[in-house]
């Protein structure tokens, strides 16, 4: 995985860049890279990974497979290390569907040692007559979409329809700003969160240090670049001087883009998205293209900013022969619906 779960294409780990066992020139998607390659290439039949923002679903779409962010708190995080405490969400990926929701209901459940555990009836992996569904298209959100990309998901909408799911235009104009306040969010929360890996209580120790400073210097100069770059600029959004600029800015859009949903299913079951703007692209392709790499998470991240549920399953081939990866985001604590619908994609 990348480290501290950052980064959107696995070429941050500790131990080099995960491949992607389609074309071990490209990318598996990040952050949780090495538990889709291992699905993908039948190392195991399923594995876990973590999602602050797409970090399941866009390594899920890179190789091909099945992957669910659940809606936050369906899942204990006890255990998880925090990267950003209020979007981290543990789910599985799975080669096979029925896989998938059968691990999520043996994952799910109220946990004591979990604050943010949800007390709610754990889910149950059953069948669900999702033909008089409506599902939402956020038009306004798809512009400049890569063509081959919108292909599957009109391809998807055609099947659907013929099997009786009702689509309808919906609007979500703040979704837009997801990756942005995504950024600003989860890197603030990491500036916290990683504070403790100092080498006096978590972390790399180096002992050749002579005085505390020095141990601070050395310790944490261990960090690799995408983390020393979240840390630098999480500490720069919540100092005193531009908290109210930005970070405190960014928990308002949050609220905005979380109320873009529930007006959303207000009028629909589930809205259908593409899970990534690209397929896998190569190794090192994107290393000096920042702001590209991080629009990875443009349809990803708001899920994990509102909380809802989204579940990634392939749909299509590109031009290259790689996996086209769609979404279907849910309402909260709808998980069945999610696996209702992509059923009847599946067959």
């Amino acid at each position: 995985m990348d480290e501290f779960a950052m980064g959107s294409s696995n070429e941050n780990s500790a131990f080099g860049p995960v491949k992607n066992p389609l074309d071990l020139q490209r990318v598996p998607g990040g952050s949780s890279g090495g538990s889709a390659a291992a699905v993908a290439c039948g190392m195991v039949n399923m594995a876990l990974g973590s999602d602050t923002g797409g970090s399941i679903r866009q390594p899920a779409a890179f190789c091909g497979i099945y992957g669910l962010k659940p809606t936050y708190g369906t899942v204990s995080r006890y255990g998880l290390v925090a990267f950003a405490s209020s979007a981290d969400q543990i789910g599985p990926l799975t080669a096979d569907l029925q896989d998938n929701a059968l691990l999520l209901e043996v994952l799910c459940g109220y946990d004591p040692k979990d604050s943010t555990s949800a007390d709610k009836p754990a889910f149950k992996a059953e069948n669900l007559d999702a033909k008089d569904f409506t599902v939402g298209i956020p038009s306004d959100f798809l512009k400049d979409l890569n063509p081959e990309i919108l292909a599957c998901v009109n391809a998807a909408k055609e099947n659907l329809s013929k099997k009786g799911v009702k689509f309808k235009e919906i609007s979500m104009p703040y979704c837009k700003y997801a990756s942005p306040c995504y950024y600003i969010l989860t890197s603030s929360e990491a500036s916290s969160n990683l504070a403790r890996f100092d080498g006096l209580r978590y972390g790399y120790k180096d002992n050749s240090a002579e005085d505390l400073e020095e141990s601070y210097l050395k310790d944490r100069a261990k960090f690799g670049p995408e983390v020393k770059r979240r840390i630098m600029l999480g500490t720069f959004s919540l100092g005193s001087a531009h908290a109210e600029d930005y970070y405190l800015k960014a928990q308002k859009v949050r609220n905005l883009i979380k109320n873009d949903f529930v007006e959303a299913f207000k009028q629909v079951d589930a809205v259908l998205l593409p899970a990534t703007p690209n397929t896998a692209f190569k190794i090192g392709e994107k290393v000096n293209d920042l702001i590209s790499l991080y629009l990875s998470d443009l349809y990803t991240a708001p899920a994990n900013i509102a909380g809802v549920p989204a579940l990634s399953f392939p749909y299509g081939k590109d031009s290259k022969g790689l996996p086209v990866g769609l979404q279907l985001y849910g309402n909260f604590f709808d998980e069945a619906k999610l696996y209702a619908l992509a059923g009847l994609l599946e067959k």
